[in-house]
């Protein structure tokens, strides 16, 4: 019996090939996807449109799913087999609208990569009072999933890419207030149970999906110069997280290890294409490999900050990953039956 992911069991580095300075051209160098159908969120601008442009070039057919159809346009002109349509993972509507006009094309779908996400935002919440960072970062997610679940099951070989961050290391998901409703609101909590979310989910839908011939990963691309992705945070939690010293500067060590786009969106890229995970699933990713396991011992805990390396285990922990599908489908009031 194949085996799942759950509490890291496969959680180790494989002789992949690729670094943390491999770029999106050499992952996907002799990898044809004609006749492929990819879904991309958020493909539009950063590693998403990085990513579009790659899956584009190796042949495959990419949907993007935009929030500003306009700024799709301009970002996207000239790249060949891509179609735009409107997604905005904070209005569940909207999800459900372009999941049934894509399952109305009559295609399967190979590829879905959840790129799309937002980053230490105020605390906003969504129609359904969800805090927003949760809302988009990890519901948004599984709705898409749930809705195009016929698409990828169809594909008889599909993969679902979510892209998380290494930022799970801030927080695990609290099962008890995942709203924030009785606690005081910390952006950047929020931020990491919501990218714990994302790797649970990874975890879970893979080790369900998996008899289909769908397999599910989360991911880090690491910390990326010339993205949109951090534009309202405030310099203290730069300064917080270790970025920036007391002056404000970013220090020498983040700006040496900051990748280039082509380099941040190259995990994706992997994760969703290389033959090497073909019967690997439901693991977290970074710089083109799957990433190592921290331990859960105090005395033997790697204390990692956003911009070290590793997973933590709770975002893997096999009972953690039932709950919260459990709980994801009361929040949501979708129940996503993968059969």
């Amino acid at each position: 019996m194949e085996k799942n992911n759950y509490q890291g069991a496969l959680q180790r580095p494989i002789k992949s090939g690729f670094n943390a300075a491999s770029t999106t051209e050499e992952v996907i160098k002799g990898i044809d996807l004609t006749g492929k159908i990819a879904i991309v969120s958020g493909g539009n601008a950063g590693i998403g449109l990085e990513t579009t442009k790659t899956l584009a070039a190796a042949g495959a057919t990419v949907i993007v799913a935009a929030r500003d159809i306009e700024k799709a346009n301009k970002n996207l002109k000239g790249i060949p087999n891509v179609e735009i349509l409107a997604l905005d993972l904070t209005q569940p509507d909207t999800i459900d609208s372009f999941a049934e006009k894509f399952l109305a094309s009559g295609r399967p779908l190979h590829l879905l990569i959840n790129n799309a996400g937002i980053m230490w935002v105020p605390l906003q919440r969504d129609s359904r009072g969800i805090e927003s960072q949760l809302a988009t970062n990890y519901l948004g997610q599984y709705q898409l999933v749930a809705r195009l679940w016929p698409a990828l099951k169809a594909a008889n070989g599909a993969r679902v890419v979510n892209v998380s961050s290494l930022g799970h290391h801030i927080a695990p998901f609290n099962f008890d207030d995942p709203n924030f409703q009785h606690r005081e609101y910390q952006t950047l909590v929020g931020y990491g149970q919501s990218k714990t979310a994302s790797n649970l989910f990874a975890l879970e839908l893979d080790n369900r999906a998996k008899v289909f011939n769908v397999r599910a990963y989360s991911l880090h691309p690491g910390s990326i110069a010339g993205t949109e992705l951090a534009r309202d945070a405030d310099i203290q939690l730069f300064k917080q997280l270790g970025f920036f010293d007391e002056n404000g500067n970013i220090r020498p060590e983040i700006l040496a290890n900051l990748k280039t786009i082509p380099q941040g969106a190259a995990t994706s890229v992997w994760a969703a294409t290389s033959p090497l995970l073909n019967n690997i699933g439901g693991v977290y990713c970074e710089d083109c490999n799957i990433a190592r396991l921290l331990s859960e011992d105090p005395d033997v805990r790697t204390e990692a900050k956003l911009h070290e390396s590793g997973v933590q285990q709770y975002s893997l922990d096999e009972r953690s990953a039932k709950q919260l599908w459990l709980l994801t489908e009361d929040m949501t009031g979708i129940k996503f039956e993968v059969k």
